[in-house]
């Protein structure tokens, strides 16, 4: 059986493969600031090829169109806020904190995932981008907010790019300089 042919039956099987990442991952016991280091960097970089290898072996040329402006979205929106909010990471490597890019892009792949499969591929991906997030602060790299708004970032770049797949259920975040939360709506 293809992969392609694997993902189109059965999409519970990335939610299968982020399970085995985050199972073999370090616990917080004995994780160190270079463990912690690597989980965000796997975690970072299983959610990006995730985000743009299922739409293409499921033969979803537009969803991995998507996908890539969701991870480019992010990934400038924090490149420039990095140079306009030059903050010193708490590790004082240099002064690239605000906001968390490895956050950002995590969140952007899981948003794109949710978005364009649903929960049961969404969900887990979602979980190892917060696994990420929290990694970050772990690894000594980012306060708590770097990570707030690279997620925040994240989800509006998934979410606002990637279309649904199947119309009928859409999952809108939605903020203004008061409140913010998130629309739900099905077509029946």
């Amino acid at each position: 059986m293809t992969l392609q042919a694997l993902l189109h039956r059965s999409p519970d099987v990335l939610g299968l493969a982020f399970v085995a990442v985050l199972a073999t991952s370090a616990t917080p016991a004995w994780a160190g600031d270079g463990t912690w280091r690597d989980i965000g960097n796997v975690g970072r970089d299983v959610l990006v090829a995730a985000a743009l290898g299922v739409p293409l072996a499921r033969g979803d040329t537009a969803g991995a169109l998507q996908a890539g402006g969701s991870l480019g979205s992010a990934e400038i929106v924090s490149l420039g806020l990095k140079e306009a909010f030059p903050e010193t990471r708490p590790d004082g490597s240099d002064r690239k904190s605000f906001p968390s890019g490895h956050t950002a892009i995590s969140f952007a792949s899981a948003a794109t995932l949710q978005n364009r499969y649903g929960w049961k591929v969404g969900l887990p991906a979602q979980v190892l981008a917060a696994m990420v997030g929290v990694s970050r602060v772990k690894a000594d790299k980012h306060h708590w907010y770097d990570v707030l708004a690279g997620a925040a970032i994240g989800e509006t770049a998934g979410f606002l790019i990637t279309s649904r797949r199947d119309e009928r259920v859409r999952v809108m975040p939605w903020g203004d300089t008061s409140s913010a939360g998130v629309s739900v709506s099905a077509r029946f």
